[in-house]
């Protein structure tokens, strides 16, 4: 009984730690004003820049249907930068 409950302890254990948790994204453009220079100029992206472009990922299709975004988010200089980061940019 106690090799069975501790087999079960152990499944569990790993069963919990191949769980991926989800987090739900607040989609905030604003979040996206550590990249501004990197994307108005030929400046690298920083660290929290990246951070927040990985963050805002699932974001960026909605943040190019809206006009006042999009001219920002789809410029070259953009996609430039998400590519810098690691995050290919999505298609929407």
């Amino acid at each position: 009984m106690k090799a069975s409950y501790i087999a079960v302890c152990a499944l569990l254990l790993l069963l919990l730690a191949r769980a991926q948790i989800t987090v739900a994204v607040t989609c905030n453009p604003t979040q996206l004003s550590p990249c501004v220079s990197a994307i108005t100029s030929s400046s690298a992206p920083s660290t929290v820049c990246c951070g927040k472009i990985k963050e805002q990922k699932p974001c960026l299709c909605q943040y190019l249907k809206n006009p006042n975004l999009k001219k920002f988010v789809n410029s070259p200089n953009a996609r430039k930068v998400a590519n810098t980061c690691g995050t290919p940019f999505p298609k929407c």
